[in-house]
């Protein structure tokens, strides 16, 4: 083992790490709070508003492997910096997006840069510290990562309460300004010439492939699951993603190494690890409507009211390995899916009168059986690989954990917009108004505010309802999703998971609790 020699600049360097997580953290939340307010002011559909939150999530997922490659081989440090320039020029391509697909562009462009910096921002610890200080690195980096989660949410109600939708975005140019300048001044640069080469046939197979999964799921409710359009699309993935993995199959040294599932430990850790983050991503989706439209705050109030679920989260977060120590890796990860099970089926008991603390009370909840699922599902995932097989394992894990939220997102959206509209009760409007009504929540509250008080007392209660009915759905999706994970990882885990070889441990804490 070669050691780490001590780079003088190694803390300040960590700076700059810890303002490139956290740019990327702060955005990982911030939009969910902005989605209604944006729905308003665009005149978003349920569709669209998935496609704002998903565009950034394919890409990313599609990309980060490629990405990762591209630093190892050109230099971690040069394509950081490029990384943090493309999140910047996205978010200013947002923050002055005139209409819904401007939005949507811009959230892809910003998928590239957040699938550059994360790999990267990771993959330069080992090259900065020794054994020794590596712990501290990785706790103060997953702390930065972890901050920017409630951040997202507090500070995105405040502007939106304040100024525009745009300034949501508008707020990253900063932060990534200043990822930048300390990239540049206090990061040294790194490589690894002898990774293998980025394949472009297999990142298009991944991006077309993706794309076109998502967008049947998505569009769907609104053109009908037997339309011709979305039954080719539906085909067109499965042959895509099928050829992507017969051509990395047969790759020599394949960008996605889908020989990595050969290993048990692997293979259902990661798979608890990704219907985890599906849970959570459909969560996160549906529950800002109902706080803000359903419950009647506003943008920073529900900024606020979300943040139940991320104490949850960092308490479970911060808990999980000693419980691990102490009960085993495959106990603590069924247990913490039991639990995100049942605050998902608990959840789904939401009536338009339960009123802000029984949310609380199912937030907190969920947020601890996040935490203490995802955290050992990832780390033990990890730990059952070779070493010279880490990094491809993580790539592969982390893949993977994106397509299960961009699924997550799409698929129970589409479920929410399907129920949505088929109990919203539209009797006696105009056959043009009542779709519209129908599209969202906060579209059809903009209509009950235009018409007469009788009728608008009537739509907005029977929109109030028909959400929290779709979210109930959508919850007690969650819940049978959660519970059938847990018992997939009870059964099929191996019962004690090896401990992490030195050199990876660090790494791979990182990666998992920057992703809680």
């Amino acid at each position: 083992m070669v050691a780490v020699t001590a780079n003088p600049r190694r803390w300040w360097a960590l700076g700059a790490l810890v303002a490139s997580m956290l740019t990327l953290g702060f955005d990982t939340t911030i939009l969910n709070v902005a989605l209604p307010t944006m729905a308003g002011d665009l005149g978003a559909t349920t569709g669209q508003q998935q496609w704002m939150a998903d565009a950034y999530v394919v890409v990313f997922a599609a990309l980060m492997l490629p990405a990762g490659l591209l630093g190892d081989r050109f230099g971690r440090r040069r394509m950081l910096i490029t990384g943090l320039a493309l999140f910047l020029a996205g978010s200013l391509l947002g923050a002055l997006a005139s209409d819904v697909n401007w939005v949507i562009a811009a959230r892809a462009f910003m998928g590239i840069g957040g699938a550059l910096v994360t790999p990267l921002a990771l993959s330069v610890l080992p090259s900065l510290f020794g054994p020794d200080d590596r712990a501290k690195a990785v706790g103060i980096i997953s702390a930065a990562s972890a901050l920017g989660l409630p951040l997202g949410p507090i500070i995105g109600g405040w502007l939106l309460n304040h100024f525009w939708w745009g300034s949501v975005f508008l707020v990253n140019v900063p932060m990534a300004a200043l990822g930048i300048a300390a990239c540049v001044f206090l990061l040294p640069e790194t490589s690894d010439p002898a990774s293998p080469r980025v394949d472009p046939v297999s990142t298009a197979l991944t991006a077309t492939g993706l794309g076109a999964l998502i967008y049947a799921i998505i569009e769907a409710p609104s053109r009908g699951w037997g339309d011709a359009l979305i039954l080719g699309m539906f085909a067109g993935a499965a042959v895509l993603l099928t050829a992507l993995v017969l051509r990395e199959r047969r790759a020599e040294r394949p960008m996605l190494d889908m020989t990595l599932l050969a290993h048990r430990g692997f293979l259902f850790n990661t798979l608890a690890a990704t219907l985890a983050m599906f849970v959570l991503s459909g969560l996160m989706f549906v529950l800002p409507p109902y706080l803000q439209a359903v419950l009647g705050n506003d943008a920073l109030g529900t900024g606020v009211r979300l943040l139940p679920m991320m104490g949850g989260l960092m308490i479970a977060a911060r808990g999980a390995q000693p419980v691990v120590a102490r009960f085993g890796q495959r106990a603590a990860v069924s247990a913490g899916l039991v639990v995100l099970a049942f605050a998902a089926l608990l959840g789904s008991r939401t009536t338009v009168d339960s009123g802000y603390g029984f949310t609380a009370l199912w937030l907190s909840i969920t947020g601890v059986g996040f935490g203490f699922s995802i955290v050992p599902a990832m780390d033990g995932a990890l730990g059952t690989l070779p070493r010279d097989r880490a990094g491809s394992g993580s790539g592969l894990l982390m893949t993977l954990r994106q397509v299960g939220a961009a699924i997550g997102i799409a698929l129970l959206g589409s479920l929410l917009a399907g129920v949505f509209r088929d109990r919203l009760d539209v009797t006696g409007l105009p056959p043009q108004v009542a779709h519209t009504a129908g599209d969202s929540v906060i579209a059809a509250h903009l209509i009950a505010a235009k018409t007469g008080p009788r009728s608008a007392a009537h739509l907005a209660a029977s929109a109030n309802d028909a959400y929290v009915h779709g979210m109930n759905v959508v919850l007690l999706v969650c819940g049978i999703a959660a519970l059938v994970a847990a018992l997939l990882a009870a059964a099929l885990l191996p019962k004690a998971a090896p401990a992490p070889e030195p050199e990876s441990t660090g790494a791979d804490m990182v990666v998992a609790t920057e992703d809680a």
